[in-house]
Order: structure tokens, then sequence, then C-alpha cells
């Protein structure tokens, strides 16, 4: 579950852009919304309980891969440690793992400059604060920014090189097509030779369950529901629509043939919603069956085979790759060709 927004640069630019979104999404059929709707400030945060939920291991995993390889990973991207790097954060939140990273960038070249990149500003705010009260040494120059459509906001150093960071899973929000093109727009700003490193989250295998990925997107607390549902909460909100929400169920479902994780809010029963009318055009009527869902996001899984075919199709190589020792989460260093 990641940052991914078409952002704005006005609070009437963003109410467009939300109400044009969920006229193609909630007219469309099947019914769906974009994960980036998600990105409000209550849905940052409600995104930040669930990393730390007992279920979503996604975020731990990745953080203890980082905890025991992060000298090695920037001695790598730093090509032996004859380079110095800038660190560059694609759908960065808060940055809470990426600390990690930076403080041994800090020890490798004595200080670094990273440049996170968001749709959530106060997410930005968060991460700047508690990188420049924590890290000595790291110069943060954050950006509120689409890293999906736009040129990166990259800040070149000169005999510097770029390490981007596109780090949990994020990539697994796209279609395999999309994060083809997405890492491709990546490749196309960066320099051959600079370095790319991307988190990815696996599918089952030998020592991870359907049943594994399954509770990391319907954990006990309801807490991936909360976040969920509050998509229809910023609708109410920024456009005036009436979603009861508690007429709508949260569903996650593993799709087996498409190695992905879905989900949905289910209409528990027939019912009509109204959106008034706004920038984007007249006001809607929507009517729901009984077990009608809108698919709001879908989280794909891969293996060492997948993640070499993608990145390979967005010309990088694979340099070097690193797991957990259950196998649950691959973080892999790639280079630009």
């Amino acid at each position: 579950m990641p940052s991914i927004a078409a952002v704005p640069e006005t609070v009437d630019a963003t109410s467009h852009a939300v109400a044009t979104e969920v006229r193609a999404g909630l007219t469309a059929s099947p019914r769906t919304l974009s994960p980036w709707l998600f990105y409000d400030e209550a849905g940052s945060r409600l995104f930040e309980a669930i990393t730390e939920l007992p279920e979503y291991y996604l975020t731990r995993t990745e953080r203890d891969i980082f905890t025991a390889h992060a000298d090695e990973i920037l001695w790598e991207a730093a090509s032996g440690g004859r380079q110095k790097l800038t660190l560059i954060e694609l759908g960065a939140g808060t940055a809470t793992k990426t600390g990690i990273l930076l403080a041994a960038a800090v020890r490798q070249q004595g200080s670094v400059v990273y440049q996170p990149v968001d749709v959530s500003e106060s997410a930005l705010v968060m991460a700047s604060e508690n990188i420049s009260a924590n890290i000595p040494g790291v110069s943060v120059r954050s950006q509120v920014a689409d890293y999906t459509t736009q040129a990166l906001p990259l800040d070149r150093l000169a005999e510097f090189r770029t390490l981007a960071l596109y780090i949990g899973s994020s990539i697994g929000n796209f279609s395999p097509s999309d994060a083809v093109a997405l890492l491709r727009n990546v490749r196309a700003q960066l320099l051959p030779g600079d370095k790319l490193l991307v988190g990815t989250d696996l599918g089952p295998g030998k020592h991870k369950s359907a049943a594994t990925l399954l509770a990391a997107y319907s954990d006990a607390a309801g807490t991936t529901a909360a976040f969920n549902r509050n998509v229809l909460e910023r609708l109410n909100r920024e456009l005036g629509a009436d979603f009861d929400l508690a007429a709508f169920e949260h569903k996650a479902i593993w799709n087996e043939s498409h190695s992905r994780i879905e989900m949905h809010l289910e209409s528990r029963c027939r019912q009509q919603v109204h959106v008034p009318a706004n920038s984007a055009g007249g006001a809607l009527r929507l009517n729901f069956e009984a077990g009608e869902t809108i698919h709001t996001e879908n989280s794909y899984k891969f293996n060492p085979v997948s993640v070499e075919r993608l990145l390979r199709s967005a010309d990088f190589a694979i340099s070097r790759s690193w797991q957990d020792d259950q196998g649950l989460f691959a973080v892999t260093l790639a280079t630009a060709v």
C-alpha cells in the first residue's frame, strides 16, 4: 500500500483530481477507485499504523533486511565505495525505514543529500523532521510531486551518482505493464551507472502461505478495513458525497492467477449514493447492488524471476539481491544500463 497520486499544486486542483477520478472510476464497470485516493492526512496516519501491525510483515521484514545489510547495500550501490551517492526516494512517506540506509550513507561518505518525493506534504514534513533530528550529516530536500507521471525533481550534484529508492513493495501496486512504464520513466531520468533499490513482496512459497498474505491485508484489529473505508470518508468530506461507511465491508482476496492481493469495498445492501455536481461534471447517482464491490487496490507479489524480468524490461540490470531467512521479502539493487 503504497503512496500513489496525481499531485495537484493547489486545493482546487486537488478537488478536481479527486472529482475526476471518482467520476471515471465509479461510473465504470466494474467500479474502481485509484489507490492514490487513500493517502489524505487521515489515510497516511492509518497506513503508518498498518505498518506496525503484527500481521503486516512487509515493513518489519524489509527493515530487518536493511538493518542487517545497509552498509553492504550502500557499498555495492557506490561501486565498492568508489563513488559518492545522493539518494532520492519515490513515495517516501514518513521515511521510517530509510533512516537505516541514510545512516549507512553517512558512515560511508561523511554526509549525504536525501531527496524524498511523495504526494503527502504532511508525511514529508514528518520525514524531514525525523531525519534531520536523528541523523546528523543528512541534508533533506523534500518535494511534493507525482513521480508516477512527472519528471523526477532530481537535484543532481556534480560527481555524485544517484541511488533511487523505491522500497516498501510500492511497485506491487501497479499492473505489470504500468510497473514497467513507471520504471522506464525513472530510468529515463537516470544516467547509465546510476542505481535503483527496489523492494518487492514475495508470493507464496515454502515458508509463506496465501493465508499469511491475506492476514497482512485484513488484520484482526480492523485497521486495514478503516484505511480502506477512509477513501469513502474522503469523498464525503471533499466532494460532499453521502457514502454510508457502515454499508460497505472491507474485503481482501488472493487472486492466484494474477499473483496479487486485491482490496475491495463491498456493498452490504442495495443502496444509492449521491455525489454533488463539481468541477468534473454534473451530480452523480450511483446505484449499488448488494454484493457489488469497488476495487480499490491491487498488490502484486513477486519471485526472483519476475523481479528480474521487470527490471530488465525497464533497462536495469540486477547487481545484487537480499532476502530475509524466511523468503518473505526481497530487496534488489539494479544498475541503469
